[in-house]
């Protein structure tokens, strides 16, 4: 989920920097110490924005630079356990499909698809399961649920656990295909009890 965070920071600015106006100056030392960067109790930092200065500059001796405390904006993704997202598949591999949950990407493990067995297809370079023959591919659009996650220093080094094996969950075809399907039988328990009651009279 995307969240508007407000955070707190102290921040050297450099003393090549004293000439410029301030407010730039800490705007883009903040983005280039936390935008892309990923913290545990925060998440993802996407954009550091509207930086307010709270304090006078400090300075150290022995240090020619002046250090502020610094209030600032941050527009943050955290992905948690049991969020659901609507994902796109970004890449097929023998044991499963990486989709993208948000800016990130989760491992969907075949054994995660469906209660349905899937085998990685060589030929076709897709997914593929052997009772239903359903195909998961690149590209294809898809409903997945977060089963675990363990977020580190960089987004390569950070891992997403994805599911869609619970009822509701799945690739969007597959979805509406069983609303038709829950729709006709719906539609077949009507018409039986209209022709029970017409038989009954």
């Amino acid at each position: 989920m995307y969240y508007l965070k407000t955070i707190e920071d102290k921040i050297r600015v450099p003393p090549n920097l004293f000439g410029s106006d301030i407010e730039d100056a800490v705007l883009n030392i903040l983005r280039e110490k936390f935008e892309r960067r990923i913290f545990k109790d925060i998440g993802l930092i996407l954009i550091v924005d509207n930086p307010k200065i709270v304090s006078e500059g400090i300075v150290i001796p022995g240090d020619s630079g002046a250090y502020y405390k610094v209030n600032f904006d941050a527009t943050t993704f955290m992905p948690y356990v049991n969020e659901v997202y609507e994902a796109d598949i970004k890449e097929i591999v023998e044991f499963g499909a990486f989709a993208s949950v948000g800016p990130l990407q989760g491992l969907l493990h075949v054994s995660q698809i469906s209660r349905d067995k899937f085998f990685y297809d060589k030929k076709g370079k897709h997914l593929i399961s052997r009772e239903e023959k359903k195909t998961l591919k690149k590209g294809d659009k898809v409903l997945v649920k977060v089963s675990t996650v363990s977020l580190k220093g960089t987004t390569a080094e950070t891992k997403i656990g994805l599911t869609m094996r619970p009822d509701g969950l799945g690739k969007t075809e597959w979805l509406e295909e069983k609303e038709k399907r829950a729709k006709k039988l719906a539609e077949k328990a009507v018409e039986k009890k209209t022709e029970k009651k017409e038989d009954k009279k």
